[in-house]
C-alpha cells in the first residue's frame, strides 16, 4: 500500500500559513533553525516511507493477539517502532532536562500526521507516550519525573492512558476503580479498565499506565478523582524493570478496524501505583494528556485522509472506464471523479492548516506564557479534534467510491482506511462532546477567543481583495455570518439550546478557517494549484456555511418535539 509522506506540503504550511518563524523567534524555540526543520521533516519523511508504511497492510491482516497473558503485535511492529524510538521521535518535543528535543508541538504534529497515514495502528503506540510525558513533566513528583521520564522519552518504555470502565465511557465521573494508601508512600490500585490503547506489548520492556482511581472518602464524580502511575513491571532501585506488577490483561477487543493496535481490557488488582498531582486533582492531570491526544487524533484523521487521497488518486490515474469529455484515458476525465478528489485535497489542505495551527498556537503559550495564546489553542483543540478526524472519515469514504466496486474489495487496501480511521472520532471524547465543548467551555469567555479568530479572517480577506477579489468577498460575508451565528449562541440563557446545534457550529468555524488557510496559501502562491486548490473550496465546501449555521440556531425544541418511545404510531 504506497504512501509519500507529504513533506514539501508541511514545508509550504509551515513557511508561508501557520508561520513558523514566529515560533522561532521566540527564546524557547530559537533552536529550530529553518535548517533544522528542513533536515527533520525529511527525516520522518524517510522514515515514513521506507520503515512505516510497508507495516500498514500487515497490521490489518495479522492482528495484535493474547497468547498466554502476553500480547504479541504484528509481524515487523516491533522493528517498526524501534525505528521510531532509535530516532528520538518519542521526544521530539519533550523537555531536554530529560532527553527529549524539546523542539515545537508544530513539528511534533507533524510528525504524528505522516505516522498516522503511513501505519495508524502502530502510530498510537508513541501518540500515547507522548502524552503522558507532558502530562507527567507537568504534575509528577521530581522522583517520577526522575525514573519515568527518561525511559518514555527514548522508547525503552511505553505509556497509556486508562479511563474508560464498563460503567464509565464518557462520563467519567462514573469511575470505581479504587486506590489504597499502602503507608510509604505508593497505593494499591484495583479495578478494570476497557478500550486502553497498547495497553500490552512486546515492542518495548514495559508499559506504564496511568489510572484514574478513587481514594477512599473522595466525593462522588470527576472532582473525587485522582491519578496514578502504574507500571506492568516494578522498576528496581536503578530504574530496571525488575518485579511484575498486579497488573494483567483480561482480553483484546475486536474492531472493526486498527487491528494491528491492541486494545486491552486490562485489570488492577491492588497493582502499587503512585500519585501524580494532587490528591484529587486526576482530571486536571489527565487533560494535560487528554487535550494532548485530542489534536494528535485530529492528526491522525488527517494523516489517514492522505493516505487515502493518495491511493484513491493512483486508482484513479490508472482506471480506464468510458469516454471523458477531456480526452483523458483514465477516469481522471470524469467530472465527477475529479470532484471527489478535487474535495479530498481540499479539505485535507483546511484541516492541515487548522491542526497545525492549533499547535503554534500551543507553541506560542508555551514560549510567552500569553494567556491570549491559550485561549486561542484550547479553543482549536476541539475544532481540530472534530473536524480532523470528520475528514479522515470522510476522505476514506470517498476514497472507496472513486475506486468503485474495487473499493470494497479488501485486496485493494482502500476499504481498511475507512475502518482504521472511523474510531478517531469516538476516542479521545467523541466529536459531539468536541462540539458541546466548543459552544459551552470555550465560548465561557464571552466569546473573546472566537471572535479574536473571527477578526484574522476579516484581516485575511482585507488583505487578499486585491489578488483575489471574489474570494476576499466571499470570505468577508462568511467571516460576518460567523459573527453573528455566535453572537447567537452567547445569547442563548438554556445551554441545552447551543449543545443542540454545537456540532454543525464547529464544522461552520472549521469550514471559515479552512476558507482563510487557503486564500493564504493562494496568496502566497497565485498561480497553479494553490489558487485553483483555494478556488475550488471556496465554490465547493464553504457555500455549506449557511446550512450549517442554520442548524446550530435551531435551539434543542425541534430535537426534543420528537418521541422516539412512540415511533410507529
Amino acid at each position: 500500500m504506497p504512501y509519500t509522506a507529504p513533506v514539501s506540503e508541511f514545508k509550504f504550511l509551515l513557511e508561508h500559513v501557520v508561520d513558523i518563524a514566529q515560533i522561532t523567534a521566540t527564546e524557547r524555540f530559537c533552536e529550530a533553525t529553518p535548517d533544522v526543520v528542513d533536515a527533520i521533516l525529511r527525516e520522518i519523511g524517510h522514515l515514513c516511507d521506507g520503515i512505516i508504511a510497508p507495516l500498514q497492510r500487515e497490521g490489518d491482516l495479522h492482528p495484535a493477539a493474547l497468547e498466554n497473558g502476553v500480547v504479541r503485535t504484528s509481524p515487523g511492529f516491533a522493528a517498526g517502532y524501534r525505528a521510531i524510538a532509535e530516532g528520538g521521535w518519542l521526544g521530539l518535543s519533550a523537555s531536554p532536562e530529560h532527553g527529549g528535543m524539546g523542539l515545537p508541538l508544530t513539528l511534533n504534529t507533524a510528525l504524528n500526521e505522516m505516522l498516522s497515514g503511513a501505519c495508524l495502528a502502530l502510530q498510537l503506540c508513541p501518540l500515547l507516550s507522548q502524552g503522558q510525558i507532558e502530562a507527567l513533566e507537568h504534575h509528577a513528583s521530581d522522583e517520577i519525573k526522575a525514573v519515568y521520564l527518561p525511559k518514555l522519552v527514548s522508547g525503552e518504555w511505553t505509556g497509556t492512558m486508562n479511563l474508560t470502565e464498563p460503567q464509565a465511557g464518557s462520563d467519567v465521573g462514573a469511575v470505581q476503580t479504587r486506590a489504597r494508601d499502602n503507608g510509604d508512600g505508593s497505593f494499591a490500585i484495583t479495578g478494570q479498565k476497557i478500550y486502553i490503547t497498547w495497553g500490552d506489548h512486546d515492542v518495548a520492556e514495559n508499559v506504564v499506565h496511568l489510572v484514574l482511581a478513587r481514594l477512599p472518602d473522595a466525593p462522588t464524580g470527576t472532582r473525587g478523582l485522582s491519578l496514578f502511575i502504574v507500571p506492568k513491571w516494578l522498576p528496581d532501585a536503578d530504574g530496571v524493570p525488575d518485579a511484575p506488577n498486579g497488573v494483567t490483561v483480561v482480553s483484546l477487543e475486536h474492531k472493526l478496524g486498527l487491528h494491528g493496535s491492541p486494545t486491552c481490557v486490562m485489570q488492577y488488582d491492588g497493582a502499587t501505583g503512585w500519585l501524580v498531582g494532587a490528591p484529587q486533582g486526576g482530571m486536571a492531570a489527565m487533560f494535560t494528556m487528554m487535550n494532548n491526544a485530542r489534536l494528535g487524533v485530529g492528526t491522525q484523521g488527517i494523516g489517514v485522509a492522505e493516505a487515502a487521497f493518495q491511493h484513491a488518486l493512483a486508482y484513479a490515474r490508472d482506471r480506464r472506464q468510458g469516454r471523458t469529455p477531456s480526452g483523458e484515458r483514465s477516469i481522471l476525465g470524469h467530472a465527477d471523479v475529479r470532484r471527489m478528489l478535487g474535495g479530498m485535497q481540499a479539505d485535507i489542505f483546511a484541516a492541515r492548516a487548522i491542526a497545525l495551527s492549533c499547535a503554534a498556537a500551543i507553541d506560542m503559550q508555551q514560549a510567552t506564557g500569553s494567556a491570549e495564546w491559550a485561549a486561542r489553542a484550547a479553543f482549536l483543540t476541539p475544532i481540530a479534534k472534530a473536524f480532523g478526524t470528520d475528514t479522515g472519515i470522510a476522505v476514506a469514504n470517498e476514497g472507496v467510491q472513486v475506486h468503485g466496486g474495487m473499493g470494497v474489495i479488501e485486496e485493494t487496501g482502500a476499504a481498511q482506511f475507512c475502518r482504521d480511521v472511523r474510531v478517531t472520532a469516538i476516542y479521545e471524547g467523541t466529536n459531539g462532546i468536541q462540539g458541546m465543548d466548543l459552544v459551552g467551555r470555550k465560548l465561557s469567555d464571552g466569546g473573546e477567543a472566537a471572535f479574536s479568530l473571527i477578526k484574522e479572517v476579516e484581516d485575511t480577506a482585507r488583505a487578499a481583495r486585491d489578488a483575489f477579489s471574489a474570494e476576499a468577498e466571499a470570505l468577508w460575508d462568511a467571516a460576518q455570518s460567523l459573527r453573528e451565528g455566535t453572537e447567537w449562541l452567547l445569547a442563548q440563557d438554556d445551554l441545552n439550546d447551543r449543545f443542540a446545534g454545537s456540532v454543525p457550529f464547529l464544522r461552520a468555524f472549521a469550514r471559515v478557517l479552512g476558507a482563510q488557510f487557503h486564500l493564504r496559501a493562494a496568496q502566497a502562491a497565485p498561480r497553479g494549484n494553490r489558487a485553483a486548490l483555494m478556488r475550488l473550496y471556496f465554490a465547493q465546501q464553504l457555500p455549506e456555511l449557511g446550512g450549517l449555521l442554520a442548524q446550530a440556531q435551531s435551539g434543542a425544541g425541534p430535537l426534543y418535539a420528537l418521541d422516539f418511545h412512540a415511533q410507529g404510531d
